[in-house]
């Protein structure tokens, strides 16, 4: 699995070697342009997560943490950055994500087998690798019971070394899990609550499903 990654990071000229080539593009601004349809959580991150950081998303199943996720991964791939999600149980859908403006062709999307370490392990390898705006991690479908076996959930050594990995770097590393599970001092924690549900028409037999509304709340940060 490394090899293969490594090997797509060089194809799409996203390996360390060349983000630091002369010419390449200015860095881009110190945080992420504000989540969309989210105000509250724009007011409350003090403009949006910080570069250089891990955050996390944590909510239970239906609470929107992928909703805000993909929104944004959608507010990075706008501004022309290069975007990754490694995708622990391989659940991601293009076509939604697509549909709520996120421009597919700046995304690295790496697909999982349900093996929460072998996610880790990709997660790491490609904040090494550098030259990504946003990189996430999304657990959020892995049973937190089974999440608590592995070793390195407990190990606060885990995450530190992946803090300092992003640290200093102008990439924003971001998890999506059921619970907490880990950020940076520089980071956030945004947790939602149960989700609002949204319908179209009036007639109870006549009304269409229209999606849910995420009800976030930051938690942890340092601004």
């Amino acid at each position: 699995m490394r090899a293969a990654l490594e090997s797509l990071l060089r194809a799409r000229k996203l390996d360390v070697t060349l983000t630091s080539a002369p010419g390449s593009l200015a860095p881009p601004p110190e945080r992420l342009a504000p989540i969309p349809g989210c105000p509250d959580l724009e007011a409350a991150l003090g403009g949006g997560l910080r570069r250089g950081h891990l955050s996390e998303i944590t909510g239970l199943a239906s609470s929107g943490g992928t909703r805000v996720a993909v929104d944004a991964m959608a507010a990075a791939a706008a501004r022309g950055e290069a975007v990754a999600l490694v995708d622990a149980c391989d659940t991601f859908d293009p076509a939604s994500a697509a549909a709520r403006g996120l421009d597919l062709s700046h995304v690295l999307w790496v697909r999982g087998t349900g093996d929460a370490s072998r996610a880790l392990k990709a997660f790491s390898l490609i904040l090494q690798a550098g030259g990504f705006g946003l990189v996430v991690l999304d657990l959020a479908d892995v049973p937190a019971a089974a999440l608590r076996r592995f070793p390195w959930y407990w190990t606060s050594s885990t995450w530190m070394r992946l803090s300092r990995i992003v640290e200093g770097s102008d990439t924003v590393a971001l998890l999506v899990a059921s619970e907490h599970v880990a950020r940076s001092s520089g980071g956030a924690t945004i947790a939602l609550g149960p989700s609002t549900t949204r319908w179209q028409g009036d007639a109870h037999r006549a009304r269409v499903f229209a999606g849910v509304e995420p009800a976030p709340r930051v938690v942890g940060a340092r601004l």
